[in-house]
């Protein structure tokens, strides 16, 4: 019935009122944190462009899992920064690499919290490309597959509970699931990083991560933002080869992925809250624009309004906190 007998504001009256009716939930435990890890440092090493995040020792980082643990929030997502590079990335896969190291002193720390690993190339490349180059300097697709199958494997057997391979390469997750499954792992779920955009939210990180490729850039392997069709083909395939969870990253302006994405497909959709996100957050915060915690929980309940089971985000500790004190 129309007004004056249909008031929608009957239902808004009160916060009791409010919370009775609101259709979109938000807890601790659908938020996963990341976490760079260096061999580089002794202790912290603060990020510039993303205030209150650092690059990480062992010891520290094994301090955020266990704040992270105790504030419900379900895991954290390692990506390592590693001492050393060269050509093919080897330290990716090195047993004693920094993420492996890492993996083995989290999983003794704090047994319950989800250890999940970013399997990519390009931390560990003295070029900073997601995979290794052929003899014209392009990334060879194939050729880069058994290499990233051999980190999820090691990542795996270094005790990870989920691997991510976020590098883009064509046919990595049935390379990996074929990898593990063969090597004593079927049980180790893959999150493919499957709608994944050459976007320029991602500048953050690849200062964290010291990861900016030296040459070129990464669009001939990561979506153009222009196309949701292929974003949604991408991520059939990794469906198809044996993905447990895909991804769309970023997040903000991919909306409308986020929403395809769950409707195309029965499996758990993340997405991926990126630096840059985070970074524009905070610098309007820190000038009074706006205020941080009702901008921070109305993002990450924009995602998961969207469809996101899950939200990889920076700001997941102090969501966290925040979402206990309501």
């Amino acid at each position: 019935m129309p007004f004056p007998q249909t008031r929608m504001r009957r239902l808004r009256a009160s916060a009791a009122l409010r919370g009775l009716v609101r259709e979109t939930e938000l807890r601790p435990g659908q938020l996963l944190l990341p976490l760079f890890v260096s061999e580089a440092v002794a202790s912290r090493d603060p990020i510039a462009a993303m205030p209150g995040v650092d690059r990480l020792s062992i010891a520290q980082a094994i301090d955020e899992a266990r704040q992270a643990h105790a504030l419900g929030i379900a895991g954290v997502l390692l990506f390592g920064v590693p001492a050393n590079k060269d050509p093919e990335g080897t330290g990716a896969w090195d047993d004693d690499g920094v993420v492996q190291v890492a993996l083995h002193a989290l999983r003794e720390a704090v047994p319950d919290l989800l250890l999940i690993t970013d399997v990519c190339l390009c931390e560990y490349t003295e070029h900073g490309h997601c995979g290794v180059l052929d003899s014209e300097g392009q990334v060879d697709n194939d050729a880069s597959l058994e290499l990233l199958a051999r980190t999820a494997v090691s990542h795996a057997r270094a005790g990870a509970d989920i691997v991510a391979p976020s590098d883009m390469m064509d046919g990595r997750v049935g390379a990996i699931r074929t990898e593990l499954d063969g090597e004593g792992f079927a049980q180790t779920p893959i999150m493919a990083y499957s709608a994944k955009f050459a976007s320029a939210f991602y500048g953050p990180f690849r200062e964290a991560a010291g990861s900016t490729p030296s040459f070129g850039d990464r669009r001939t392997y990561q979506l153009d933002p222009a196309n949701a069709r292929q974003a949604l083909r991408e991520t059939l395939l990794d469906v198809q080869e044996g993905a447990d969870m895909v991804m769309v990253k970023p997040a903000l302006a991919y909306g409308d992925l986020i929403r395809a994405t769950r409707e195309a497909t029965e499996l758990p959709v993340v997405a991926y809250n990126v630096s840059g996100e985070y970074a524009m957050v905070k610098a309007a915060a820190a000038a009074g624009y706006l205020d941080e915690r009702t901008t921070v929980l109305e993002i990450l309940t924009s995602l998961r309004r969207a469809g996101a089971d899950i939200i990889i985000s920076y700001h997941a500790k102090d969501a966290a906190q925040w979402l206990a004190k309501t």
